[in-house]
């Protein structure tokens, strides 16, 4: 597991100094292409994503021993999410990784005690706090995007936009990036974390995920540093985090918790040296990152082994560890050497060049104050760490647990040997600092006497005073002293939203389907209805036409019309359910004949099927209802509003229409489909649209209708009595019949005859429609849907028994199966060279039939058809088995053969 991250460093070690770039097309059409880019500030993300990631993933092996194979793939597919975060040159490219990072950080906080309530509310916390921001940093990116008519993310920091929209979309970013770095005050998820294993903890919360937002800072920098309000924001932000996060880390007695808060505070230091904008900062900054890394993975390392071999990490508890832990305590110093700024390790070299940063005049000299103060508290607590680590206690036999040491000294001893070859790093870093104005600065070991040198010397004077004042002993859970809470603040949001939702739901979710849909209906009207006739009556809307349209273009049209409206009017004021359902389908099947009239037959044909499938259902389910409508809703008042509201909906979605056609700026597009259809010879516009040139919409709404398939089967067999749709035996028997089974409920044997006879000649015609798409009415999606049919009329007389012997699989494999089948049809599109849904002609010599040529659009109409049926299972086996009455089968004779 550790050879592909260690592979992805070792490349882009290989191909430093160079910019690599790669365009894989996504969806041309749409603008969007998976935009990749490495440059001097990914080489740097992807030795510490690749080669803190395969140290970590060894050290894994040792701590969790075997059968952790869930744990080791979520942290490799972390790491492939991450590379693919920090190799984005699309800002949407990179939103995408950065989501899943997130979702494996979900997973990886919670894995191990998933039934501890203390790791699943630090894994929610966190999935929360980085979406809900990441969210806003998305509407950031569009509006940046959007602005600079490119989501490509070089040539926006070459070229970026200007104005309102730069600064809008720039402070979004930034809420983004400090959201997923734990900058204060959204920084409390970090510390909450530290329940995840110490391998989760040292590669996303030291090495890798937190570094997202401080990258994300960086790489946008070069072009927007100058624009208003970033330096400011970035700089308060940053330093607020590194003294807020140095001075509660100094009162921690959990070694995790200490670490996980000098995390924020080191990524506070971050985010002001690679946001402020200057050369000089940049290569600060760019040096810190990479030493960071090298330093705080190992201290997290370090505080797993020492809790393996002790069983705790609280240091009010811990004595002689070090005495037991020689090798591994040599090893933390040195990594808490290079934390605190000890020359020769990285991070003294990379504190000089900050230091140096900021040594001017005006605001420089206060976010230098700010620095200083940081970098001593850095080393309070540092020494604190080593002091609660590995202090105290007696001559014991040293035992280190060499599985859990050996990864420590190697990333401790890569951040020193990094400090020694400071010319190796200037060359590593350089390029990205070059980006940045500013006065040259080098990588140095030595740069002379002045102002680096003499602020690193104050910085260590004062931390060991603040150590010596307030670091020498650990307060326990006891001692109480204020510090900014953020974690109250985050359960006080949480807390009013989950109360306000239960406000909310206690007026809204009375259970009656009719106030659901009044609810619905009103809120339409008075949101987008409401602009619409406040549009109009400003007169900002389209042109009225030049004449009145006319009304009817045949007299059908005026006789099926007025079926619809009096089905429509007769409808609201039945009074039993069964003449109501009715009525609503005659509403349908006067549609559908308006269609025929308009010359759209395929559409006629799919809503006559639809129609007939939604009575045949309904009809099922009045079966469990009462005759008639309850009192309340045959009540005037009851009448009267909700008469009111339908024709208000009515006339907005009429008025809406006509607005919409009114206002069409683009030529339609239906001319361009029917002369493809013309070159495709193809006489069946709509099937063709369907499953060639607009199959990516249908490809989204069959996944819509599995997802929906299997919310009803979860509904209906989970919930109070819920029953399985069928028994097994009925599953393995014949499924053209159920011999020897008396008809559930006394039904006619006319009627079962009747549906056993009927029902393969409707397959039969499901087919036929299946393969007269091309050319006539017809098609995947009714064919389906006819198909579904024959598998009603077989229930109709025998109930969910009779269905059950007549499935010839399960429903779920049809609806997982149909949408396997259409994605590998779309990809047929990409294995040819072409787009993902891209139609490709199959061709090959078949005995007997010839030379035989089938598109992969006719395979995609396959899977439509199969989802579609199984969506007509699904829910009739799952609704047959929560209507139907159990008594009644025990009134059944057991089955056995006729006699």
């Amino acid at each position: 597991a550790a050879v592909l991250p260690a592979v992805t460093a070792g490349w882009a070690l290989a191909r430093a100094g160079d910019v690599v770039t790669a365009n894989v097309g996504w969806a041309s059409d749409l603008g969007l292409a998976i935009d990749l880019r490495l440059d001097a500030l990914s080489v740097v993300m992807l030795v510490l994503v690749g080669g803190v990631g395969a140290v970590v993933l060894c050290y894994s092996g040792w701590y969790f021993g075997p059968g952790q194979r869930l744990m080791t793939g979520t942290l490799v597919a972390f790491a492939g999410a991450m590379t693919g975060l920090v190799l984005a040159d699309n800002l949407l490219v990179l939103y995408v990784f950065w989501e899943l990072t997130t979702v494996s950080s979900f997973i990886l906080i919670g894995h191990t005690r998933p039934d501890r309530t203390a790791d699943r509310r630090a894994a929610t916390q966190a999935l929360l706090t980085t979406t809900a921001f990441g969210l806003v940093m998305l509407v950031g990116f569009v509006v940046l995007g959007q602005a600079a008519g490119t989501y490509r993310i070089s040539a926006l920091v070459a070229d970026p936009p200007g104005g309102t929209p730069a600064q809008v979309g720039a402070v979004l970013v930034l809420l983004g990036a400090f959201a997923k770095s734990a900058q204060v005050p959204l920084h409390a998820w970090l510390p909450a974390a530290m329940v995840a294993p110490t391998p989760v903890s040292a590669y996303l919360h030291a090495a890798a995920m937190v570094k997202a937002g401080v990258y994300l800072v960086a790489r946008l920098a070069p072009g927007f540093a100058g624009v208003d309000p970033w330096r400011p924001l970035v700089l308060a932000v940053g330093l607020l985090s590194l003294l807020v996060g140095g001075v509660v880390a100094l009162r921690q007695d959990d070694l995790k918790r200490l670490l996980a808060y000098g995390t924020i505070s080191q990524l506070g230091f971050l985010m002001v040296l690679l946001g402020d904008g200057s050369r000089t900062a940049a290569l600060a900054g760019a040096a810190l990152l990479l030493a960071h890394g090298l330093f705080k993975a190992p201290l997290f390392l370090a505080v797993g082994a020492v809790e393996h071999r002790t069983g705790t990490r609280r240091a009010d508890r811990l004595s002689g560890a070090g005495r037991r832990l020689p090798v591994l305590a040599v090893a933390a110093t040195a990594a808490v050497a290079s934390m605190i700024g000890i020359p020769p390790f990285l991070g003294f070299v990379a504190k000089e060049v900050a230091f140096k940063a900021f040594a001017h005049g005006g605001l420089d000299l206060a976010v230098l104050a700010g620095v200083v103060a940081g970098s001593a508290l850095t080393v309070a607590y540092g020494v604190r760490f080593l002091h609660g680590a590995f202090s105290g206690g007696t001559e014991e036999e040293p035992a280190d647990p060499w599985g859990l040491v050996v990864p420590v000294v190697l990333l401790a001893a890569a951040g020193f040997a990094a400090g020694l070859v400071p010319g190796t790093m200037q060359a590593l870093i350089g390029p990205y600092a070059e980006t940045l104005p500013g006065p040259g600065y080098e990588l140095s070991l030595w740069h002379g006497l002045g102002v680096p040198i003499a602020m690193s010397a104050v910085a260590l004077v004062v931390g060991a005073g603040l150590y010596a004042a307030f670091g020498r002993t650990f307060p326990g859970r006891a001692t109480r002293w204020w510090h900014p809470d953020a974690q109250r603040a985050y359960d006080a949001v949480i807390g009013g939203t989950m109360s306000g939702a239960h406000a909310v739901t206690r007026r809204l979710q009375t259970g009656s389907l009719p106030a659901y849909l009044g609810v619905i209906a009103v809120m339409v009207l008075l949101v987008p209805g409401s602009v619409l006739v406040a549009g109009l009556v400003r007169g900002t809307g389209p042109d009225p036409p030049a004449g009145w349209p006319r009304a009817w273009a045949d007299p059908a049209q005026l006789v099926l019309a007025m079926v619809v409206i009096a089905c429509a009017v007769a409808a609201r004021w039945a009074r039993g359910r069964l003449s109501a359902v009715v009525l609503l389908s005659g509403v349908g099947y006067g549609m559908a004949g308006l269609f025929v009239l308009h010359g759209a037959p395929d559409l006629a044909l799919t809503l006559v099927v639809v129609e007939t499938l939604t009575l045949l259902m309904l009809v099922l389910v009045l079966r469990r209802l009462p005759e008639r409508f309850p009192p309340y809703l045959r009540k005037r008042s009851a009448r009267l509003a909700t008469g009111v509201i339908s024709l208000c909906m009515g006339g907005f979605v009429a008025l809406f229409l006509v607005a919409a056609s009114l206002s069409r700026s683009a030529p339609p597009v239906g001319p361009g489909y029917t002369r493809l259809a013309v070159q495709e010879h193809v006489k069946n516009v709509v099937n063709l649209i369907l499953v060639d040139l607009r199959a990516l919409d249908t490809l989204g709404e069959i996944a819509v209708l599995a997802a929906t398939g299997m919310g009803v089967a979860s509904l209906v067999l989970t919930g109070p009595g819920a029953r399985p749709p069928g028994p097994a035996r009925e599953q393995r028997s014949r499924w053209l019949a159920t011999p020897g089974r008396p008809p559930l409920g006394g039904s006619s044997v006319v009627l079962e005859a009747a549906a056993r006879l009927l029902a393969p000649t409707v397959l039969v015609f499901s087919v036929y429609l299946f393969f007269a798409g091309h050319g006539r009415p017809g098609g995947g999606f009714v064919g389906g849907l006819v198909a579904g049919m024959a598998f009603v009329l077989r229930y109709l007389p025998g109930g969910r028994r009779e269905l059950a012997a007549a499935l010839p699989v399960r429903p779920a494999l049809l609806l997982g199966g149909g949408l396997g089948i259409a994605v590998a049809a779309g990809a047929g599109g990409w294995a040819s060279g072409g787009e993902f849904l891209r139609s490709v002609h199959l061709g090959g010599t078949v005995p007997v039939l010839g030379h035989v040529e089938l598109p992969t659009s006719l395979f995609f109409d396959a899977g439509v058809y199969l989802l579609v049926l199984g969506l007509v299972l699904t829910i009739l086996s799952t609704l047959g088995a929560s209507l139907e009455d159990p008594d009644e089968e025990l009134d059944q004779e057991p089955e056995g053969e006729p006699s």
